[in-house]
C-alpha cells in the first residue's frame, strides 16, 4: 500500500500559488491539502499549477464554519463540495455540520455530501474536529449505527483536546472509529490542547506515542483491507494553533517546519 503524504496549505495562504508549490516540492511533499476557490478561473490555476508541478490533490472544505444558520450552511456546503469535487482530487476533507445541529439535521447534511460523492465519483470524508458533527466521540458514535460505514479523517488531536485525555480510556471508541479513517492529518495533539508546541520534545512523548500507536492502527487496518493507497498531512498550524509568547506573540515553534518533520517521521516509519 503506497502512503501520500500531502502539504497544507493551511499557514501558507499568503504566498502565491508557485511560490507555495516550490516550496512543496523543495519538502519532499507528494501533493497539496487545499481550500479551492471558488471563483473558476483562480481554482483551475491552482489545479493547472498543482498538476504540472506533478503534485497530488486534496480538497479541503472547512468554510461552513462559518455559517450557523443551517440553512445557510447546507446551501454553503453543496457549493463547497461541487467545486471541491470538479477538481478531480484523490479525495475531498469536510468540517461537515455542527455540534449543535440536531441529529436529523446533521443526517441531512451526511446524506447531502453522500450524494456529491456518489455524482462526482471523488470520495468525500469527514473530519473529526471540534464544533462539528463529530467534536467528541460521544457525539460522532450515533451516527455510526445510522452510517456504519461513514468515511472520516482523523484528527485524532480534536478529541484529545475535547475528552482532557490521550484517550487511554476509550478503546471501545478507538476500535469502532479507527476502522473507517480514510484520511489523517497528523497533528499532535494534549490533554490541555489540540496541538503540542514541538512533537520532538521529551515532554511531548507521551501525546506522540499515543497519536503514532493510532497512526500505526489506522495504516494496519488499510493494508489489510487491500487499500492501494493512504493518505497523511501533518497539519501543524499557524498561531493560534502553534501557542505564542505572551505580549509579543511571538510563536514558540515553526509550523511550516514541524509538518516537514512529520513528513520525514512518517516516510521513515511507513517506508515499504
Amino acid at each position: 500500500m503506497r502512503i501520500d503524504i500531502f502539504a497544507a496549505h493551511w499557514g501558507n495562504n499568503d504566498l502565491p500559488p508557485d511560490v507555495f508549490i516550490d516550496k512543496v516540492l523543495a519538502a519532499g511533499f507528494d501533493g497539496i491539502e487545499m481550500s479551492l476557490p471558488l471563483d473558476v478561473a483562480l481554482r483551475e490555476e491552482w489545479t493547472g499549477r498543482i498538476a504540472k508541478a506533478g503534485l497530488q490533490l486534496i480538497a479541503a472544505q472547512w468554510e461552513t464554519v462559518f455559517h450557523s444558520d443551517f440553512d445557510l450552511h447546507r446551501a454553503a456546503l453543496a457549493e463547497l463540495l461541487e467545486n471541491a469535487c470538479l477538481a478531480r482530487p484523490v479525495l475531498v476533507n469536510t468540517h461537515t455540520g455542527k455540534d449543535f445541529y440536531t441529529p436529523a439535521q446533521n443526517a441531512q447534511l451526511l446524506d447531502l455530501a453522500a450524494a456529491i460523492s456518489e455524482k462526482h465519483s471523488v470520495p468525500i470524508v469527514h473530519e473529526i474536529h471540534r464544533s462539528r458533527f463529530s467534536g467528541h466521540p460521544m457525539l460522532l458514535l450515533p451516527y455510526l449505527q445510522q452510517y456504519p460505514e461513514l468515511p472520516l479523517t482523523a484528527d485524532l488531536s480534536h478529541w484529545c483536546c475535547a475528552c482532557e485525555s490521550l484517550l487511554e480510556d476509550q478503546p471501545q471508541t478507538l476500535a469502532q472509529v479507527l476502522p473507517l479513517v480514510r484520511h489523517v492529518h497528523a497533528r499532535v495533539g494534549h490533554a490541555q490542547g489540540p496541538q503540542v508546541a514541538d512533537f520532538r520534545a521529551p515532554e511531548a512523548k507521551p501525546a506522540l506515542d499515543a497519536h503514532l500507536a493510532w497512526w500505526d492502527a489506522i495504516v494496519a487496518l488499510r493494508r489489510a483491507a487491500g487499500a492501494e493507497r493512504m493518505t497523511f498531512t501533518p497539519e501543524f498550524g499557524p498561531a493560534p494553533y502553534t501557542q505564542t509568547l505572551p505580549w509579543t506573540q511571538q510563536p514558540v515553534s515553526d509550523a511550516w517546519e514541524q509538518n516537514v518533520a512529520m513528513l520525514d517521521l512518517l516516510r521513515t516509519r511507513y517506508a515499504g
